[in-house]
C-alpha cells in the first residue's frame, strides 16, 4: 500500500490498519524464526508499510494539535481586545 492510499482511509480506517500491518509483521518475524519463511524480503516490505501508515497517523496527530493550539492562541487575543 503506498502513501497516497493510506493517506485516503478514515481516521478508524487507518487504526485497523495500523493494527493488521502489525499482526501481518509480527506473523512474518514468527515464520522466519521457525524456518517456514521463504521470501524474507516480505519483512521489509511489512517494515516499511507499518512505517508508513505510522507516519501518516502522527502527520494526523501534529495537525490536529496545531490546530488547536491555533485556535487556543486565537481565543486568547481575542480576550484581551475586549478585555
Amino acid at each position: 500500500m503506498d502513501a497516497k492510499e493510506i493517506r485516503d482511509l478514515e481516521a478508524r480506517e487507518l487504526v485497523t490498519q495500523i493494527a493488521t500491518l502489525r499482526k501481518d509483521l509480527f506473523g512474518l518475524r514468527f515464520a522466519n524464526a521457525t524456518g517456514e519463511l521463504e521470501d524474507t524480503a516480505g519483512i521489509g516490505r511489512a517494515k516499511r508499510d507499518l512505517a508508513r501508515a505510522l507516519t501518516v497517523a502522527r502527520e494526523r496527530e501534529l495537525a490536529r494539535g496545531r490546530d488547536s493550539r491555533a485556535m487556543t492562541r486565537h481565543r486568547k487575543q481575542r480576550q484581551e481586545q475586549h478585555g
